[in-house]
């Protein structure tokens, strides 16, 4: 069976290469794996010993942080690898401050390439984040004897594990993992009925991580005065469809100020352009460029702010729920104790069904029925605070995952 995996990779990587000739994103990813082997030579002395955390991309990354900040914690002298399967994840995190010592492109799971990569430092524990599994990596840490670990595990009965074809997968998950973290009791259920058992219900890091942001929230120059004392909308990263929805609100209810954090910023001259007179940009403030008076709607046209905007928040709208990417981040607004709204276009996100199920939030099969939705919550103060209550709740009955999970894993 390792044949035709291997057979597979050999193509993946045959693909993206060929991809790369034509797509940006993916020759970024392509030619940032030349350079991992040279990173790991080069950054890493023989006697480091070497934490690695994997994540398939930026919200994986997010998901594993509150584990690998308290990992250093405890392991000061230790040196912390970070390693990404996608561009949109190295080129978000390689620019911020980490706790990472080195951040490189997983090499593609080649046996030759993984031994190479595995045999340039000494790895003392590796987690991955969630189900980004690669078997060559996973065979090559075991022959090495390393406590190998997933956190925020997520089984689905979606998945290859649970059909006739998966046995072989399933097989190299349990030889080659000590532990498995699981973010839902349901994920922990599935793991089990496969053979699993080495598996631990744990939660969702990623509320360790909302709960930090709270905790350690600043102010943001200028919001204050954009808001005047008025109720909030904050929508972030939006796409078009939620950007529908601010356009009908502008024009139902004018006392409401509104937030717009948008998911690409290229688009930010598209909605100003699209608001007129009734929008600015921060950068704007910034540059003492407009006053904030005049303005119903407030761009946010850098990036890093909105885990922060939420906290000026009456009611959040999160992006990404009408449209075939996917939710974006809905704890973060969540953790401020306020109703969430979102398109119910979305799978594998068991925090959104959860907070829908607590009256936290609730989603939408379009921007229509979304936008009147909303409208409702400044209108109705009772319902606004009854789900605002809610979501305070839900969070705060999260269990510390992280904690949880450094009580369970070692180093060798």
């Amino acid at each position: 069976m390792f044949f035709l995996y291997d057979i597979s990779i050999y193509l993946m990587a045959f693909g993206m290469k060929a991809a790369a000739l034509f797509n940006e994103k993916v020759k970024k990813g392509v030619e940032g794996r030349k350079e991992s082997l040279q990173r790991v030579r080069q950054l890493f002395a023989k006697e480091d010993k070497v934490i690695w955390m994997h994540a398939a991309s930026l919200g994986e990354y997010e998901q594993g942080l509150p584990v690998l900040e308290k990992l250093k914690i405890q392991y000061p002298d230790y040196k912390i690898l970070v390693t990404f399967f996608s561009p949109s994840g190295y080129e978000n995190v390689v620019k911020k401050k980490t706790v990472a010592d080195v951040i490189c492109y997983l090499p593609f799971d080649k046996k030759k390439t993984i031994q190479e990569f595995l045999d340039s430092f000494n790895t003392v524990l590796f987690f991955t984040v969630k189900y980004d599994f690669w078997y060559r990596l996973l065979e090559g840490l075991q022959q090495r004897s390393v406590p190998t670990y997933v956190v925020s595990a997520l089984f689905y009965e979606k998945q290859s594990f649970f059909n006739s074809r998966g046995k072989f997968f399933v097989e190299q998950l349990r030889k080659n993992i000590n532990m498995f973290f699981h973010q839902t009791e349901h994920s922990l259920m599935l793991a089990e009925s496969i053979g699993l058992t080495n598996s631990l219900y744990t939660g969702d890091t990623r509320f360790d991580r909302v709960k930090q942001n709270v905790k350690n929230f600043t102010e943001i120059p200028f919001i204050k005065e954009f808001i005047q004392d008025k109720p909030v909308l904050v929508v972030g990263s939006s796409w078009e469809a939620e950007e529908n929805m601010v356009e009908k609100l502008i024009f139902e209810n004018t006392k409401v100020r509104i937030i717009l954090a948008p998911h690409d910023l290229k688009r930010v001259p598209q909605i100003k352009q699209r608001f007129a007179e009734k929008a600015m940009l921060y950068s704007s403030i910034v540059n003492h460029q407009s006053s904030v008076i005049n303005y119903q709607l407030l761009i946010i046209d850098n990036i890093g702010m909105l885990s922060r905007l939420y906290n000026y928040a009456d009611v959040a709208v999160v992006g990404g729920g009408f449209h075939s990417a996917g939710l974006h981040n809905i704890l973060e607004a969540a953790a401020y104790g306020i109703p969430v709204v979102f398109g119910n276009h979305y799978r594998k996100n068991p925090e959104a069904d959860n907070l829908v199920q607590a009256n936290a939030a609730r989603n939408f099969p379009d921007e229509n029925s979304a936008a009147l939705f909303v409208e409702e919550l400044f209108t109705d103060k009772n319902l606004r605070t009854q789900m605002a209550d809610q979501a305070k709740e839900f969070i705060a009955h999260q269990p510390d995952a992280a904690a949880i999970i450094l009580d369970h894993i070692h180093t060798a």
